[in-house]
């Protein structure tokens, strides 16, 4: 049985930081990709960034790139999600997701399995 369990959500002001963490079961992280998905109020889901299982590639979106940074820990069995520079159209709940294969795709119809989601709010 997979499962995603996310933690480390809450309230950061506007230029700060946050990690999110996500602790996997049900799989290996050298087996499937890793990704982040988020969706603000009101607003469409759109993905994040993902990192690969094999080769460790990470990829990132525009709106994200330079800010974020994605990782993993194998021997923890948990990738994370930092959060910096944080802007107030960060505010969103983030989700941690298990692709179908061990590369990055970047579609939501490829992924096989999503964490509880994280709230994530930016505010002063």
């Amino acid at each position: 049985q997979v499962q995603l369990v996310e933690s480390g959500g809450g309230l950061a002001q506007p230029g700060g930081s946050l990690r999110l963490s996500c602790r996997v079961s049900g799989f290996d992280l050298d087996e499937r990709a890793v990704g982040w998905f988020r969706q603000a109020p009101g607003k469409e889901r759109e993905g994040v960034g993902c990192i690969s299982a094999t080769d460790g590639s990470v990829y990132y979106a525009d709106s994200v790139k330079g800010r974020f940074i994605i990782s993993r820990d194998n021997d923890r069995r948990t990738a994370y999600l930092q959060l910096n520079s944080l802007k107030p159209e960060d505010t969103a709940v983030y989700y941690c997701v298990a692709e179908r294969w061990w590369y990055c795709s970047g579609y939501a119809s490829l992924v096989d399995n999503w964490g509880q989601g994280s709230e994530v709010t930016v505010a002063s």
